[in-house]
């Protein structure tokens, strides 16, 4: 596992250097993003030859959930570390309450769930309890100043970060890039940030979104996804591995500014990001 980790990552590095535009791909997908009302980005790449589709893929976006993916990496490095461990009970209290429809936010006082359970909640149904909570067992700060050291210059936690209510109050909770939160969801999967074990971990619990309904509707039911989105009124964003039986690939979809902001599957924010993805898939496979 260690020496095919090891092959795949340099391979993966290669293909960064090298980049070469995937020209066909682009004259499909282009459009698309033309015709959004709103701001647009997206990143794509063939984990088969390398080749990429950037559009806007340098541009700041709000992160909305998918900063849930950096909060993740920083549980699994205190898990890495022995300050926490993947089964063991945390108590809850209502102070950790955050509002909404949350799962853990409906819990009863001084009531003991376990962290992996966290995990599932934050990952697969988005809950914001759980999410927060976790970013502060993980430390926001820390989080980004690791990001910062393995490249990820652009995507930070927001909020309740000292020193970043300026990038809160422009972007919410968190900001990124497609293209960066797209090879952090790829450097994620394939070992390069995490030891065998928690790659593993991180693999198995990306793919179990109950959000299902937008970019994975475009891809058949037996491929494997590794993902996570993230909405709020005038932006709706998704990255994805996508495990396709030819050739696999990543991509991230950012959208802002969007003037349609209705939360009906039929928005267009998300029937861009099920199109893009439908053409991605058809086009590699």
């Amino acid at each position: 596992m260690k020496l095919l980790s090891i092959v795949w990552c340099l391979c993966t590095s290669c293909f960064l250097l090298a980049q070469p535009t995937d020209k066909k791909l682009l004259q499909k997908i282009e459009p698309l993003l033309q015709q959004h009302a709103g701001v647009a980005g997206v990143y794509i790449q063939n984990l088969t030859t390398g080749k990429v589709v950037a559009i806007n893929a340098d541009t700041l976006f709000p992160t909305a959930s998918m900063v849930k993916l950096p909060i993740l990496l920083g549980v699994l490095r205190k898990m890495q570390q022995g300050q926490l461990t993947y089964h063991q009970n945390l108590r809850y209290t209502k102070s950790l309450f955050y509002s909404g429809d949350d799962i853990t936010g409906s819990l009863q006082d001084s009531s003991s769930i376990e962290l992996s359970k966290l995990i599932l909640l934050m990952l697969s149904v988005s809950d914001n309890t759980a999410s927060l909570w976790l970013q502060k067992l993980a430390d926001a700060d820390a989080i980004n100043q690791w990001l910062t050291q393995q490249g990820f210059v652009q995507t930070k936690i927001n909020s309740r970060v000292a020193g970043r209510e300026a990038a809160r109050a422009t972007y919410g909770w968190g900001q990124t890039t497609p293209k960066e939160m797209a090879l952090l969801l790829l450097q994620t999967v394939d070992g390069t940030l995490l030891p065998d074990s928690l790659t593993t971990l991180a693999t198995r619990v990306l793919g179990r979104n109950y959000w299902d309904e937008q970019a994975i509707s475009a891809l058949p039911p037996n491929v494997f996804v590794a993902s996570k989105n993230g909405c709020v009124n005038a932006s709706r964003s998704e990255v994805l591995y996508v495990q396709a039986p030819k050739q696999p690939f990543i991509i991230c979809i950012c959208t802002k500014q969007n003037a349609d902001t209705s939360w009906g599957n039929n928005n267009q924010a998300w029937q861009l990001a099920i199109e893009i993805t439908k053409r991605v898939y058809n086009h590699y496979n």
